[in-house]
């Protein structure tokens, strides 16, 4: 069981919190797939005869249950249900992904950040100037969040998919605390 950030004390008092959310995802992808329904409906009714016949709310209410169990599916998949969050302040950056234990890192001792897509996904990538100074915050049991080699070195990366707020707010919010160089890689990846 990972560690939730309300179980952690913010290092400073400017934190803001980013963790992922299975009912925000939920609501998104329902609303989403909704959407897809209204659009693409009345151009297959165009197209052809209403095949069985169904009256337009017999249609929506099967629309409806199938946006519903797609976007269950989906939030509270393995995947989907792994908890990540990521808390930024004046005090450093706190990360656990994918039900790791919390980490914390100052913010001189971190040599790159990067938000950037990935296919569907937005990932985070933070490398440390050296693993030496990565302090984990409370927990020892699932270990740190995942590695990854990047040309950076060995990076903690993390999926923002189902991170709330977006993943474009955490790059502003990233750019407040770093250098101007590090924070513009962070903006435009």
């Amino acid at each position: 069981m990972s560690i939730a950030p309300e179980q952690v004390e913010a290092p400073a008092r400017d934190a803001v919190l980013f963790k992922s959310s299975p009912v925000r995802t939920f609501v998104a992808l329902f609303l989403l797939l909704m959407a897809s329904f209204a659009l693409v409906s009345p151009i297959v009714a165009m197209l052809g005869e209403s095949g069985a016949g169904n009256r337009w709310w017999q249609t929506a209410a099967q629309a409806v249950v199938v946006a519903a169990l797609a976007s269950g599916a989906y939030a509270y998949s393995t995947r989907g249900s792994l908890r990540t969050w990521v808390r930024v302040s004046s005090g450093g950056l706190e990360l656990a992904a994918q039900e790791s234990d919390p980490i914390m890192l100052d913010w001189a001792d971190i040599k790159h950040v990067t938000v950037r897509r990935q296919g569907f996904k937005n990932l985070l990538e933070v490398t440390p100037i050296d693993m030496d100074r990565v302090h984990p915050v409370q927990g020892e049991e699932a270990g740190p969040p995942p590695l990854a080699e990047t040309p950076d070195g060995q990076s903690f990366t993390a999926d923002l998919s189902e991170v709330w707020p977006s993943p474009r707010r955490l790059r502003r919010e990233l750019a407040k605390h770093l250098p101007p160089d590090d924070a513009s890689a962070a903006e435009t990846r």
